[in-house]
């Protein structure tokens, strides 16, 4: 059967594929335009398997906080090239997929992407389908939710960077300012955790073996190296838990000391730092 270009037109607006994509599939489908679609589709799923180990170092992260300031969700989408991340059906399906966290509520990156579209088809079919037509390794890279009495949150100017941070027992305090400060602080520094006793075993003793073998680099004394060791882990812990560093602001402050200032009993009690690249 004659493939017109009225055809070729009409699946392209469909699918969003491009052109000789589009006349390629419906040539093979001889017209029918619903196996033409499902081609179109493995051609998307043969591009995700083939690219599945490539690097996605670009992208965009969302951040969504809810009107009454009390949950916060975040949501990285990532691509291989920093032109792609720039397209608009890139971007559209970010914005999609924040706009179907916000709304369905879900607790794990698994259960968005399994979320049903209008088509009946779930998120990573939509992702599939754009990876046929974009060519690129595209992955969401991270989904994360957090709940406090007051959620604030920061995206970077450069796109690829969100901060959600939650604090509790505000009282009638505002604390969207230092919230924001708070926000910027773990975007700049990177903690690790809120706090010492937050900090994963693995890396504790990570941190004690590299102090126990730079002392010993040193040329300190056997019997030594476990005290200087433990010196070098509250260093880490000054370094990299968010109440123990010191305001980047303010460096005469801990954010700790910050916190109380800020209003008596003020605590933080969850964040999330996520970045693409």
């Amino acid at each position: 059967m004659a493939i017109t270009a009225q055809d070729v037109n009409r699946l392209r607006q469909e699918t969003g594929a491009g052109m000789m994509d589009c006349k390629k599939a419906l040539t093979e489908a001889d017209g029918d335009f619903e196996k033409a679609k499902d081609i179109l589709r493995k051609q998307g799923q043969k591009i995700a398997n083939k690219r599945a180990d490539n690097t996605t170092s670009e992208g965009i992260v969302l951040t969504h906080v809810s009107p009454d300031g009390k949950t916060g969700r975040v949501v990285g989408f990532a691509c291989e090239t920093e032109p792609v991340s720039k397209v608009a059906d890139f971007q559209n399906l970010a914005m999609a997929l924040m706009d179907n966290a916000v709304a369905a509520k879900p607790a794990t990156k698994e259960e968005l992407l399994a979320l049903p579209q209008g088509d009946g088809r779930s998120l990573q079919e939509h992702i599939t389908d754009l990876i046929g037509k974009l060519g690129e390794k595209l992955d969401v890279t991270a989904y994360e939710v957090v709940t406090a009495e007051q959620v604030v949150a920061y995206n970077h100017s450069n796109g690829k960077l969100g901060v959600l941070v939650g604090l509790n027992n505000a009282g009638t305090t505002d604390v969207s300012e230092v919230g924001k400060d708070i926000a910027m602080q773990i975007a700049a520094m990177k903690p690790v955790a809120i706090d010492k006793d937050g900090v994963d075993s693995s890396i504790v003793e990570r941190e004690i073996e590299i102090g126990k073998d730079q002392a010993r680099a040193e040329g300190k004394p056997e019997a030594m190296l476990e005290k200087i060791a433990m010196g070098k882990l509250q260093k880490f812990y000054k370094d990299n838990t968010l109440l123990n560093q010191e305001f980047v602001k303010d460096s005469s402050v801990t954010i700790a000391q910050l916190l109380e200032k800020t209003s008596k009993g003020l605590t933080i009690v969850a964040f999330k730092r996520i970045a693409i690249g």
